[in-house]
């Protein structure tokens, strides 16, 4: 959703993309904030989700998706994000997760008097979130950006597919070969900590919700456009301050875009992409709503492992929270350890966070982690790995 969201995704794993405190930013070029400090004021976010959608793009019913150019950017929706998380392990079994996440966030709509395209005026804004979780050491590294999508500052494009935020960069590996995404390299530093990763799809794409069209709650257009890579091989280097470290693993990319928000009685969501040893993978989110119930626009997908998808409604999905960790910077309490089962699939699994501290003290606060997997697949036990976004919950602190 982050997404992380966030947001985004997110709605991954990350819809964090702001409105309120982004109009310096445009006046002042670029800014870069090491987060492991507290942010002040973050957002709500409802407020970040919130804002005005006249006169954008909608998702309002399913499109023939058109790659390699969906790889890119979709400027005429207010909201946009690509979001890579991912499980590595060097060759001492050192284990780190990541995330990194470019958000394009739309200042004005297409059509407004205010949507001029030259030299440093822009209406396009990005934001990035990198984070590496440390479970050998306990330490939890995560970094915003924002910057304006001109000058080269930052931007997003496909054919060949590049998004960037100043050195932060997602780009194909080889230009030439325009209509191919894979390999994709990943590359981000701030302070020290550092990814250089190359990722090949080992299964096909997966097109979310409804051939690709996901809606997120009622009224026309409350949707998004949405896609995932679910299972990318992974190579290549992870530095933090203590060393640099050649590692493999799996990642996970989600593409995401809209013209949506949050109902009003949604405060935030729990999103999960795990990844099976026995080659399935599940996406699902829950989005909760301020009386403690369960949105029915809740879902996910179920991957084979041979590619085919089933989709997940509320009613094939038991989640229960099995434990839980309060942050001491924003007092939100987060679930950590959960139990999710698919009674339908004879499925019943644990999923557990690496570490609890995974909270991302950014503009809109969340929680983005590295998970493990245990349980079992009818008699035979099953693990895996993956990754876990929940947002809302400094809210729910805050009203208390």
């Amino acid at each position: 959703m982050k997404h992380s969201f966030l947001f985004s995704c997110v709605l991954s794993g990350t819809a964090l993309l702001l409105s309120g405190l982004l109009s310096g930013l445009l006046l002042s070029g670029c800014s870069r904030a090491p987060v492991n400090e507290p942010v002040d004021e973050p957002l709500e976010l409802a407020a970040a989700m919130g804002g005005d959608t006249l006169g954008y793009a909608r998702a309002d019913g399913v499109i023939p998706f058109d790659f390699p150019s969906d790889y890119g950017a979709h400027p005429d929706f207010k909201t946009e994000w690509w979001y890579f998380t991912g499980n590595l392990f060097s060759d001492d079994e050192r284990r780190f997760g990541y995330e990194l996440t470019l958000f394009r966030s739309a200042m004005a709509p297409p059509d407004s008097l205010d949507a001029v395209e030259e030299g440093w005026t822009t209406r396009q804004l990005y934001m990035g979130h990198f984070s590496l979780a440390d479970p050998a050491t306990g330490t939890f590294h995560a970094f915003e950006r924002f910057s304006r999508g001109a000058a080269g500052l930052a931007g997003a494009e496909s054919p060949p597919f590049r998004i960037w935020l100043n050195d932060w960069d997602m780009a194909s590996v080889d230009p030439s070969r325009a209509d191919e995404l894979f390999p994709l390299r990943l590359q981000s530093e701030e302070n020290g900590v550092a990814i250089d990763l190359t990722l090949n799809a080992i299964k096909p794409i997966v097109l979310q919700g409804e051939k690709g069209w996901d809606p997120k709650g009622a009224g026309a257009g409350n949707a998004s456009y949405y896609y995932s890579f679910t299972r990318l091989e992974t190579e290549g280097t992870v530095t933090v301050p203590d060393g640099s470290f050649d590692v493999t693993g799996q990642s996970w990319k989600d593409h995401e875009w809209s013209t949506s928000a949050l109902g009003p009685d949604e405060i935030g969501w729990d999103w999960f992409a795990l990844q099976l040893d026995d080659g399935r993978e599940i996406m699902y989110y829950q989005l909760r709503r301020e009386d403690g119930t369960i949105s029915p626009y809740t879902g996910g997908s179920l991957v084979a492992a041979d590619g085919s998808k089933r989709h997940l409604s509320p009613d094939d999905v038991e989640l229960r929270v099995l434990d839980r960790w309060t942050s001491n910077v924003s007092g939100a309490e987060y679930p950590v350890r959960w139990e999710l089962s698919l009674p339908g699939e004879d499925l019943s699994l644990t999923v557990a966070a690496v570490m609890p501290n995974q909270e991302l003290n950014v503009s809109v606060r969340y929680w983005e982690g590295a998970v493990d997997i245990s349980g079992q697949s009818g008699d035979d036990p099953l693990s895996g790995v993956g990754y876990v976004e929940l947002t809302g919950y400094d809210r729910v602190a805050n009203d208390n």
